[in-house]
């Protein structure tokens, strides 16, 4: 496939982009006040109220999740991000669920960083060049989380394709008092928490120290995981807050491995024999992450907003026949300014904005974790480093054309640079470079009736490749006579950077069926990044590439209804629907074969019953449609259908909280993930790994003020 030329912004194209955007703020600005708007921004000292009534300003579809209301087992990622339109989030059995919007990162194996999402932690960057890590998004630390769909994290910096999360810590604002929790149940689980958190004049503080240890559902998959994190803020002055998040979190578990069709069907407990035979585990000693935001009011019409992190995160890979030692430490930065004004006469608000991840070490050493070809135990085989930065500046701006319609309009400019090589055996073949991209928006949103509102945007999505993934799957090797470190990967190859334009429309709102919304979207994906598992464990090979010309296309829909309510309680029903339709583009070798990875149809719901005791009562049920696992559509993952239910009871005093649960009350066998291969031929390969059976899960919270 030729490459695809692009127009390459320039410095100067950057310079008269910013200087376009504030002189049309200045020479806008009226003598008269104008019209004070809310910002779409949202702090962590806001309600859940508020990060909704900022999503209903944004032209494109999100999803904000109330976690303080949350009442079942919140083990992980999957149980947060359940029955969300749009959101596919499932657990292979430990923390690393694989998390997809609108196909970002369909084929990523679960417990390996995320990729197509860009993920903050109270609005600061938590993804960075090498992807997105896990281990500190510990579910009870959380009071919301806000998803924004799509290219709908533009103003966020948010450029990927699956749009952007932001998870909002838990502070003395809306926590107050101590608080603590304990969660049991199958398999070994359990989960112990203690927080505490209040408001001392000016200062606000939330502290809170959870583990959690788990036998597993498949054999060798058990785990355990432990750790802290504060949250302060200091309102300085009246104009100027500044707020300290900390978080540390120490996470192990061994890697049981995926099972084939055949296996899921008759003994999905079983263990890969492969990660069996090579005790395949995954330490990960210490993530550190250590952030600071502070906001200054100007004036009644600007803001300006500045974050920085500290992110270390090590790891220890024990997954196949080498043990590999990363040393990661990221600086994310962002700054942004926004102003309140009139422009051409109308209510208008501009925003100016730069992101920043960088990698300050992202160094491995590799070594061989058992004898192998003459060598022992222990012998270093290579080291190497994959270094990235991505910078974005964005500009946008959001104009009232009238009471009911707005225009949303933007410029995002990419900078990525990678500076990847192997460093021993030392090799000249290094990979440094640097590469400007680009990202326009324009979007609408029309309150057709005070119930109704319309929304679409038009809008590029940029996501530049990892730099390990550069090495990690490149197909250059040490030859036979180097040792150790023969057969091994010893430079790396160019990937570029994965683009996709898209095109949304949709609608939300209430009515007598309930709160609704209703979205469609259709992205045409160049040079989409796709991985492939080459090799199995125990010499484990994941190749990630550049595809051909790629279409995602969907529906999401989610409703929200009151069935009937009385004096007597409340009955209700919540559902969310996704469709998904992700294909080549007459692709050379797979014609318009579909994507492997994610299901086409995929449905969560929930029927409720409340009662003004405090009692409640629910059934749920999930179907997911079969999957493709391979990239020839030679073989598939079965559809499955679960159901469960969950009894509980809330204090009125709101003291205490008390909840069990059933899950998967038909001990279904079914994949929960699959990471895809090229071509099975029809043969079943062993490429999923298996949902949990029947499950039993209690628990109880206890507050005090």
């Amino acid at each position: 496939m030729p490459p695809l030329l692009l127009h390459r912004p320039t410095l100067s194209t950057l310079t008269l982009a910013l200087s376009t955007v504030l002189v049309a703020t200045v020479s806008a600005a009226p003598a008269d006040k104008p019209t004070t708007l809310e910002s779409v921004n949202v702090t962590a000292a806001d309600t859940t109220e508020q990060a909704s009534a900022a999503l209903k300003r944004v032209p494109g579809a999100g999803n904000v999740i109330d976690l303080a209301r949350t009442d079942g087992r919140l083990a992980g990622t999957a149980d947060v991000l359940a029955y969300q339109p749009g959101i596919s989030a499932q657990s292979p059995g430990n923390e690393g669920a694989k998390v997809s919007i609108r196909g970002s990162g369909i084929n990523r194996g679960p417990g390996a960083h995320a990729s197509g999402i860009s993920v903050s932690l109270d609005g600061l960057p938590l993804t960075g060049p090498g992807g997105t890590p896990y281990e500190l998004l510990e579910p009870l630390w959380l009071s919301r989380a806000e998803v924004l769909r799509g290219a709908n994290g533009f103003e966020t910096g948010a450029l990927a394709l699956g749009g952007a999360i932001n998870y909002v810590s838990r502070s003395g604002r809306d926590a107050t008092g101590v608080e603590l929790q304990y969660e049991a149940g199958s398999r070994g689980y359990q989960k112990r928490s203690v927080g505490y958190g209040g408001v001392a004049g000016d200062v606000d503080y939330y502290l809170a120290y959870t583990d959690t240890e788990y036998d597993g559902y498949q054999q060798h998959a058990a785990g355990d995981g432990k750790g802290a994190m504060a949250n302060v803020g200091w309102q300085i002055t009246p104009q100027l807050e500044t707020r300290f998040f900390l978080r540390y979190r120490e996470t192990n578990h061994q890697t049981p491995g995926r099972l084939t069709r055949a296996q899921i069907r008759n003994y999905p407990r079983a263990a890969n024999p492969a990660n069996l035979a090579i005790d395949a585990q995954r330490p990960q000693p210490g993530s550190t992450w250590l952030g600071n935001m502070t906001t200054l009011q100007i004036d009644d019409d600007s803001s300006l907003q500045a974050g920085l992190v500290y992110h270390h995160y090590p790891m220890d890979l024990n997954e196949s026949l080498y043990r590999q030692q990363l040393d990661y430490t990221n600086l994310n930065a962002t700054l942004d300014y926004r102003r309140q004004h009139l422009l051409f006469g109308r209510d208008s608000v501009t925003t100016l904005g730069l992101r920043v991840t960088h990698d300050l070490d992202a160094d491995v050493r590799e070594t061989l974790r058992y004898p192998s070809n003459g060598y022992p135990a222990g012998t270093h085989t290579r080291d190497f480093s994959h270094h990235g930065t991505n910078s974005t500046l964005h500009v946008g701006n959001d104009l009232a054309l009238s009471d009911t319609l707005r225009l949303q309009t933007g410029l995002a400019l990419i900078n990525t640079r990678h500076d990847v090589q192997v460093t021993w055996p030392s090799t000249p073949e290094r990979l440094s470079g640097s590469d400007w991209d680009y990202a326009p928006r324009l979007g609408f949103t029309w309150q057709q009736t005070p119930a109704t509102q319309w929304f679409g945007n038009l809008s590029r999505s940029v996501e530049p490749a990892h730099p390990w993934s550069m090495i990690w799957g490149s197909n250059l090797y040490f030859a036979p006579g180097n040792g150790a470190s023969s057969g091994r990967q010893r430079a790396p190859v160019v990937l570029d950077n994965q683009t996709a334009t898209t095109l949304e429309l949709g609608a939300r709102g209430d009515s007598a069926l309930g709160r609704w919304e209703l979205t469609g979207y259709y992205a045409h994906v160049l040079h989409e990044l796709l991985s492939v598992e080459v090799v199995p464990v125990p010499n484990l090979f994941v190749a990630e590439n550049n595809a051909s010309p790629t279409v995602h296309r969907g529906i999401e829909a989610g409703l929200d209804s009151t069935l009937w309510q009385g004096a007597d309680g409340r009955l209700s029903l919540r559902q969310a629907y996704t469709f998904s339709d992700f294909r080549y583009r007459h692709d050379a070798r797979f014609g318009s074969n579909r994507l492997p990875g994610l299901p086409r149809h995929y449905y969560q719901g929930e029927l409720r019953f409340d009662h003004p005791t405090g009692f409640y009562a629910a059934v749920n049920t999930e179907y997911a449609s079969a999957m493709f696992v391979d990239y020839a559509n030679s073989f598939r993952a079965d559809s499955h259908l679960i159901f469960g239910t969950r009894v509980g009871f809330d204090a009125p005093s709101g003291r205490w909280q008390a909840w069990a649960e059933l899950r998967n009350l038909g001990d279904r066998h079914y994949a929960a993930t699959v990471t895809p291969g090229y071509d099975d031929a029809g043969r079943d390969v062993a490429r999923s790994t298996p949902g949990d059976g029947r499950g039993v899960y209690a628990g109880i919270r206890w507050r005090f003020n």
